[in-house]
């Protein structure tokens, strides 16, 4: 799994998505249109046919983030790649961002999660989908030229959840002037009109800045990297991620052992973040016959296709009318809207979050519907449980598939069963 991670990333490379400078002309077109202000309709076909271009690529990311999960021999980068998108969740706010979501996966948070956590904390934060998402656009400097001009002031939110959610973690010692502090340090950065990250000093807070008790006065956007990386090498941080890592990966209610292991190979290497994982591979907590974790909706999904051997092709080509009733249509019923999280600290861990009356009985109408539609034929319902499940298929369940009314519901009772809907 290691050597794997440690290689090139095939599954991008395989199945490459739209990148967001390729989306820059349509940006500007639209611009144009925009500026023309013409009075009649003779724009709008093709003011409609640009903003389709967007809705297009974030379609096509979509469905590229499932053939990748269906189809890449690596599966520990492609769970880390879910861990790290939930991390640093964004949304899309407007039909111009809707591929944001996506393409800070793949220019942020793929190129750098295999390397120290310092970069891969900057490559989030400086991402325009991020930007966006936190409204750092509407951050000034008080003090700045701009601010002063225009009266203007600070929005924390980005600095705020660079603190509280991607590194230290709440409840850290760190107080209000802190996060002030940081939304200082990050006064300045915005997005250029092509949606692009940029630093304006005219935005920047003059002065230095002191933030957990070290001073930044190097200014411009030098300061906010040494800011990041500083955070990025807190103790706190360490401690954070590796209680994270070890929820997502192992159990809702790790033990302390495992979480200290993974903060130490942490700490101890400055934030590496292979180093990181190989503490958390090493550890006999990870290899418990347990399956304290429910799988989440994606999850869910993801293991029912490869488990009916739908190929990241045949995915690919589906029709996206077809992808979205039977995938993400299916996923918001079971309450994870892809890429739509509720806010900035992503979608809950707990199983009981998942496992739910409406959540469970989503799963079981999906197990008992779908498969026909996506599988032709369905496999065997008895080896489907043996394949899937091998010796935590219990006797009840096989016993039950094999005496099923037919392949469907027989295929239907494993996909919902307790020991497919548990990891």
């Amino acid at each position: 799994m290691l050597a794997l991670l440690a290689g090139p990333d095939v599954a991008a490379q395989t199945w490459p998505t739209v990148a967001s400078a390729d989306l820059i002309p349509n940006l500007r077109e639209l611009r144009e249109i925009q500026k023309a202000g013409k009075k009649d309709d003779s724009e709008k076909p093709r003011r409609d046919e640009l903003l389709q271009g967007f809705n297009d690529a974030a379609q096509n990311a979509a469905k590229t983030t499932f053939a990748r999960a269906l189809d890449s021999a690596d599966g520990f980068r492609e769970r880390l790649t879910t861990f790290w998108a939930d991390h640093f969740s964004v949304i899309s706010k407007r039909q111009v961002e809707a591929l944001f979501p996506y393409s800070i996966v793949d220019e942020a948070l793929r190129p750098h999660m295999t390397g120290t956590f310092a970069d891969l904390l900057t490559a989030a934060t400086l991402h325009p989908a991020m930007l966006s998402y936190l409204d750092q656009s509407s951050s000034i400097g008080p003090n700045s030229r701009l601010g002063k001009n225009q009266g203007k002031g600070l929005n924390e939110n980005l600095a705020r959840e660079v603190i509280e959610l991607h590194s230290l973690g709440v409840g850290a010692n760190y107080t209000q002037t802190d996060v002030t502090e940081m939304a200082k340090i990050l006064a300045g950065l915005t997005l250029s009109p092509d949606l692009v990250m940029e630093f304006q000093p005219r935005r920047a807070e003059p002065g230095p800045r002191v933030l957990l008790g070290k001073t930044y006065d190097v200014g411009g956007i030098q300061n906010v990297r040494a800011a990041l990386r500083d955070l990025a090498l807190q103790p706190a941080t360490g401690q954070h991620l590796a209680r994270k890592l070890a929820v997502h990966f192992v159990s809702d209610t790790p033990s302390a052992d495992l979480v200290q292991a993974i903060a130490d190979a942490y700490n101890g290497s400055g934030g590496d973040l292979m180093a990181t994982y190989t503490a958390l591979l090493n550890h006999p907590s990870a290899w418990t016959e347990t399956t304290e974790k429910a799988r989440q909706p994606f999850d869910f999904l993801v293991a029912s296709l490869r488990a009916l051997g739908i190929t990241g092709q045949q995915l690919q080509q589906m029709p996206y009318k077809k992808f979205r009733s039977d995938l993400m249509s299916a996923m918001i019923g079971m309450g994870q809207p892809f890429k739509r999280p509720s806010g900035p600290n992503g979608f809950e861990e707990a199983a009981e979050e998942w496992i739910t009356p409406q959540g469970l009985a989503r799963r079981i109408t999906w197990s008992m519907r779908v498969p026909p539609r996506l599988a032709d034929p369905l496999p065997d319902p008895v080896a489907l449980a043996h394949s899937s499940l091998a010796d935590r298929a219990s006797e009840a369940l096989l016993w039950g598939a094999a005496r099923a009314e037919d392949v469907t519901q027989g295929v239907g009772l494993v996909l919902a069963s307790a020991e497919f809907n548990r990891r």
